[in-house]
Order: structure tokens, then C-alpha cells, then sequence
């Protein structure tokens, strides 16, 4: 689908997201596609949205889901990169805004996976749900887990941490806590205790919360 297209869409499933009527001048200022009137014609000679006699613009089924899928494309990539890659916020928003247009949905469903299937992005607007969300729901387990969600025994590799400070993510370097370390979750109360090797640390929930890993088979 024509990339213009896609980001009038996404400007529109947005609006409806928040609730907000998408009457046509204040969508065509808002958009920052050229043309957007010509690009709207389209959309409505395609069943992609309706315009009323009223100039209101409204999704029809398929566009609503093209749209939701545009927006789950985004969102996810800004928590990857955000999150994972650690980038700096003006290079995630302008990165993912690229990777919306690109990324299939098979490897959409992989990347949520991957990522334990995050219910916000780093703006803390909701990711919508895809299919690989139900089937986790009701039978699968994510690559990629929070420390609060395992189980006492349960071991995992770190992937990466998501402190709120650098002094905080020093100091859990030095106890041995980065990625690629493989730790054991020992208790859950009234601290959460992990073990590294031969070290037991013991952290807060706020802190266990900001370290995700990816589940390994316990091998007593």
C-alpha cells in the first residue's frame, strides 16, 4: 500500500482512538502528507474510509484495520528500539516511523514475541493486541519476560535492562547483573533475591521490574 495512505490512516485510527471527530480540514492540516486531498479521494474510492456530506471522515472495517496494524507496527518498534536499542528519542520516534511501513506481520507478531508482547509504547500509548497476543494469552510463553513474572527457581539469561538512572545501571553492572548473565530467582518476599553465579543480590520490585530475560530451562 501507497506509504501516504498509510500515514493518513494511522492519523486516523489515532483520532478515533482518542476520540477525537476527523472532520476533513482539521485531518488535512494535521497531516503532514502532500496532497492530502487527493490521497483522501483515493481512500474513499478504495472502501478505505467514507466522507459524509458533513466532511466527517470515517474508517471503514478494512480500513480500520489497516490502520490498527500501522499503528501496532510503530509502537512496537519504538519499544524495541527505545527499550532494547537503547537509542536516543529523536532517532527511535524517526526510525520507527520507517519501520511501520516495512515490517510484515509475520515478523510484527516475531518482534512482539520477542519482546514478552508490551502493552504500551515509550509514550505509554496501548500497543494493539495481535493474533500472537490471544494465543499467548491462552498458551504461550514470551522469549522475553519481566523478573516479577518468574517463579521462584526459575532461571533466565538477562537481555537487557531498562533502569530508570545510569547510576542504578552501574551499580547492578558491578554486582554482575547486565546482559548475557544467566540469574536464578531465589525468593519473590519480602525482596526479590537473585542469584548470579556464587552471588545473591537482593532488589526491590521496582528495580526487578526493569530487568527482563529470556526464560531458560532449570537444570538442578
Amino acid at each position: 500500500m501507497d506509504k501516504n495512505i498509510e500515514e493518513i490512516l494511522e492519523l486516523l485510527w489515532v483520532f478515533k482512538e482518542h476520540g477525537i471527530p476527523a472532520r476533513y480540514d482539521k485531518i488535512v492540516a494535521k497531516s503532514k502528507v502532500d496532497d492530502t486531498s487527493e490521497h483522501l479521494a483515493e481512500m474513499d474510492k478504495k472502501g478505505l474510509v467514507e466522507i459524509s456530506g458533513d466532511q466527517m471522515i470515517t474508517l471503514t472495517a478494512e480500513g480500520e484495520r489497516v490502520g490498527e496494524g500501522i499503528v501496532r507496527r510503530c509502537r512496537l518498534a519504538e519499544w524495541l528500539l527505545s527499550n532494547v536499542l537503547e537509542l536516543g528519542k529523536d532517532e527511535w520516534e524517526s526510525t520507527a516511523c520507517e519501520f511501520e511501513h516495512i515490517l510484515s506481520e509475520e515478523v510484527t507478531d516475531s518482534i512482539c514475541t520477542f519482546l514478552g508482547h508490551p502493552p504500551a509504547c515509550p509514550h505509554g500509548e496501548p500497543i494493539p493486541r495481535g493474533e500472537c497476543c490471544k494465543r499467548f494469552s491462552k498458551e504461550v510463553t514470551p522469549l522475553v519476560m519481566n523478573v516479577t513474572e518468574m517463579r521462584p527457581g526459575e532461571s533466565g539469561r538477562v537481555v537487557f535492562m531498562s533502569p530508570k538512572n545510569h547510576g542504578r545501571l552501574d551499580k547492578l553492572s558491578s554486582l554482575g547483573l547486565m546482559p548475557g548473565a544467566v540469574v536464578k530467582l531465589h525468593q519473590k518476599q519480602p525482596t526479590f533475591v537473585l542469584i548470579i553465579g556464587e552471588t545473591s543480590i537482593a532488589v526491590d520490585h521496582e528495580i526487578a521490574g526493569e530487568i527482563f530475560v529470556k526464560k531458560m530451562e532449570c537444570h538442578d
